[in-house]
């Protein structure tokens, strides 16, 4: 088991790809926080990962938009397990449909707080608990919506671009710590922000010609997590079939 007694927190565990990243981590033998707002979703999926292995998970409400909310999420993960090895910052929200003349300032403001704030908030106050366990490792989900522009959406490509930058600066400022920074960016996968209204023609625009799934994130997400990739810092892992290498 490659993350045997560490321990995670994954923000908006409570489905889809979250959910799928909180099951591979307890599979490797890593005890989970399911960081959620949802109280019947966090509920429900701490009971299924405990069915897995008994005691290996807990469910914390948490707004991560919230600095109040993440901060007593790190103190209760320490508390329940001892200290904090891994943090995924998954959660996003999207403003699908939007372009810069119908955004309004609030929805903006809205989904890069969530999107990209709360990774700040989360890296925040994870890395000195990090710092205490001699190291650790910070995982965010990115999306290629980074690296293109989108004619339905324009907040959402920002913060994850933005998720990028803050990876960088925090590899550099905390690798003197033991803690690696690195982004996992996937495309058009089994999300509410990716999977709620695109065809599936679309779903497969890639070189390998068919749709992602949660799991395959979840698979990055544990390489980034472990010590497989433990000389891998600052870096992006794309997880999109090849869709950014194709030209139209």
């Amino acid at each position: 088991m490659p993350l045997k007694g560490k321990v995670a927190i994954v923000t908006g565990a409570g489905r889809n790809v979250g959910g799928a990243v909180a099951s591979q981590l307890v599979e490797a033998g890593a005890y989970v926080v399911v960081a959620e707002l949802d109280p019947a979703r966090g509920t429900e999926m701490a009971r299924l990962l405990n069915q897995r292995r008994d005691g290996c998970a807990r469910f914390v409400r948490t707004d991560v938009a919230s600095e109040a909310s993440v901060a007593g999420l790190v103190e209760a993960t320490v508390d329940a397990f001892g200290g904090l090895d891994v943090l995924v910052n998954n959660v996003a929200i999207t403003d699908r449909g939007r372009t810069v003349l119908d955004l309004e300032a609030d929805e903006w403001e809205s989904v890069l707080r969530v999107t990209l704030t709360s990774a700040y908030l989360c890296t925040r106050y994870a890395a000195p608990a990090m710092q205490r366990s001699g190291g650790g490792s910070i995982i965010n989900i990115g999306s290629t919506s980074a690296h293109v522009g989108r004619r339905n959406a324009l907040a959402y490509g920002v913060a994850k671009a933005g998720l990028l930058s803050l990876t960088r600066s925090c590899a550099v400022q905390l690798g003197e710590y033991g803690i690696r920074v690195n982004t996992v960016s996937p495309n058009k996968v089994g999300s509410p922000v990716g999977q709620a209204i695109e065809a599936g023609d679309r779903k497969r625009d890639n070189a390998l010609g068919r749709a992602a799934t949660p799991d395959d994130v979840a698979a990055a997400v544990l390489f980034m997590a472990s010590d497989s990739s433990s000389f891998v810092t600052g870096t992006e892992l794309l997880v999109d079939g090849g869709a950014l290498i194709q030209s139209n």
